[in-house]
Parts: structure tokens; C-alpha cells; sequence
């Protein structure tokens, strides 16, 4: 059973609709401030991400379709538990698929490769059967995360705002009753 439209529907509340914050390096086609056209981001899809999409005009269905083909389906999210799927997604949608894993696989202590094989699903199926697994693998996903968000340029801009989204990230799975 996939938890991907809940996560997705706690996660996309994180995400907004519609800006276009010049300030923002990810509004911009180029990726960087100036660079490109200002075209913004909305549900989280940004113009740096996807600079052919008519980000003003994107409906809820197609990012849902982004975000299912492009980051849920990319980090192997129907097969990790449910906790560390929406921690996984919500760092591959933010800040990167390939940190996303990799902060994965330092937390569960496995070799950083960026990708979600099997021995990183052992690993991390065997840390998560340990009393407080689950907690102790979320807290040094999260942990490895913040530490890189506040090495950012932009912290000082929008660092209040990525910080509220971490700090929301735990309760997500009491919220939407997940499973595993």
C-alpha cells in the first residue's frame, strides 16, 4: 500500500502556492539570482527546477504528477517506512534528491551512494525493528538536514520558514495515521 497521496497532501502544505520572490535563487530559470526570467514557484515546483513549465499556470494535479514521477518514485518511497518516506520526500523536494538520499544513508550508516538499494533498505529495516530505531534514524535525518540548511546563503532570509517546515515534519506521521 502506498502512502504517497497522504504524505504528498501534508507535504504540499509546506509548499504554498504561487511566488515569485526575486530574492529567491529557485524563481529564477537559471537556478540563481538574475539568472533567466523570474518566473517563480508554485506547490513547490520551481522555475530553477523545471524552467520550460508555465509555473504561474501549473494546477495541484500536475504537481501532484511531478511529484509522484520526479521524487516520490525516484526515492523509493512505497518501500521505506512510512516515517522516514515523508522525511526522505519532503528533503528530496527542498533540498535535492541526491542529499536527501545521502543523508538517508549516513543515518542509517550505510555507504553514501545516492541511491535507495538494497543494502540501504536493510539498513534501514534493521535500525527501524530496534526499540526507538524509527526516532533515532528521523532525529539524525533531520539533524544532518538542518545543518546544511543553515550553511546556506539564504538561511539568513528564509531560514524561519525551512526551519517551521522541519520542526512540522515529525507530527506528520500522527496527523495522517500512517502506516509501518
Amino acid at each position: 500500500m502506498s502512502n504517497f497521496d497522504g504524505i504528498f497532501d501534508f507535504v504540499i502544505g509546506s509548499e504554498g502556492g504561487f511566488t515569485d520572490n526575486p530574492a529567491d535563487p529557485g524563481n529564477w530559470t537559471g537556478g540563481r539570482i538574475g539568472a533567466g526570467e523570474c518566473r517563480g514557484t508554485r506547490f513547490g515546483i520551481s522555475a530553477g527546477a523545471r524552467p520550460d513549465l508555465d509555473i504561474a499556470n501549473l494546477t495541484l494535479d500536475q504537481a501532484k504528477l511531478i511529484y509522484q514521477s520526479e521524487y516520490w518514485d525516484r526515492i523509493d518511497g512505497d518501500r521505506l517506512p512510512a516515517s522516514i518516506a515523508l522525511l526522505v520526500f519532503d528533503a528530496a523536494i527542498n533540498n535535492g534528491i541526491g542529499h536527501a538520499v545521502r543523508w538517508l544513508q549516513q543515518a542509517a550508516l550505510v555507504a553514501q551512494d545516492g541511491v535507495i538499494g538494497p543494502a540501504t533498505l536493510t539498513a534501514i529495516n534493521t535500525m527501524v525493528a530496534k526499540p526507538d530505531g524509527t526516532a533515532e534514524l528521523c532525529a539524525e535525518l533531520l539533524a544532518q538536514r538542518l545543518v546544511f540548511m543553515t550553511s546556506l546563503p539564504t538561511w539568513k532570509s528564509f531560514g524561519l520558514g525551512w526551519a517551521r517546515r522541519l520542526f512540522r515534519l515529525p507530527y506528520g506521521p500522527v496527523q495522517l495515521h500512517l502506516e509501518r
